[in-house]
């Protein structure tokens, strides 16, 4: 049973939310790409639209977009998604996986394009008290 943890990113507040994807909702993301765009009803965030933005499988492999199929690659790599240079010019040869969404991910990041009637504040409520704000008051 494939299960994945969808981290939606909205661009209106700057927030983003954890939805726990298995069964039927994480069957309806398998088989995209990054860049394509999912109905979001079947996570539970009816009438929301969302875009795939990127994933990464449990070693931490990122996926790139623009590789085809599914699966790992060596790539020799400048500069991007996968591998950041210290010198200018630096290259290196780097695994990242292709585009394609397999059972082999665990993360998947998301952006949402088209929004519902309600706002995600009221889908995902407000956990106990915030960590950061209790340690910056004990401080």
């Amino acid at each position: 049973m494939v299960e994945f943890k969808v981290v939606v990113s909205d661009p209106k507040t700057g927030r983003a939310y954890n939805v726990d994807a298995s069964g039927g909702a994480a069957g309806a993301i398998v088989g995209k790409s990054i860049g394509d765009e999912v109905d979001a009803g079947s996570l539970g965030l009816a009438g929301y639209k969302l875009k795939i933005t990127g994933a990464s499988d449990r070693t931490g492999t990122t996926a790139k977009k623009g590789i085809p199929g599914a699966g790992k690659r060596k790539l020799l790599l400048a500069g991007g998604i996968g591998f950041r240079p210290v010198m200018d010019g630096e290259r290196r040869r780097k695994t990242v996986r292709a585009s394609e969404i397999t059972q082999d991910f665990v993360q998947i990041n998301a952006l949402v394009t088209a929004y519902g009637e309600k706002t995600l504040d009221e889908l995902f409520p407000k956990v106990e008290g915030e960590k950061k704000e209790a340690k910056k008051k004990t401080r």
